[in-house]
């Protein structure tokens, strides 16, 4: 089993990006409902980063762990 090393750039970055279109366009990922991950979960995420960062965010919303995210976003 490979060990998971969290990469803290990477979690500040996730915690402080926005969307950048549709419904949500100017939030914070970690502001979009789940309901809208689970949906484009369905569907298929976006290529590329965004995609990437939104899968992301769908699985720390479905495991319920916005809370490690909070503490990191920039005021």
């Amino acid at each position: 089993m490979q060990e998971f090393i969290p990469d803290h750039k990477a979690l500040i970055e996730l915690a402080n990006y926005r969307m950048p279109f549709g419904k949500y366009k100017g939030r914070l990922l970690v502001e979009v409902p789940e309901p809208y991950y689970v949906w484009y979960a369905q569907k298929g995420f976006p290529e590329g980063k965004l995609g990437r960062m939104m899968a992301q965010m769908n699985e720390i919303k479905i495991n319920g762990l916005e809370q490690l995210i909070w503490p990191l976003v920039r005021k």
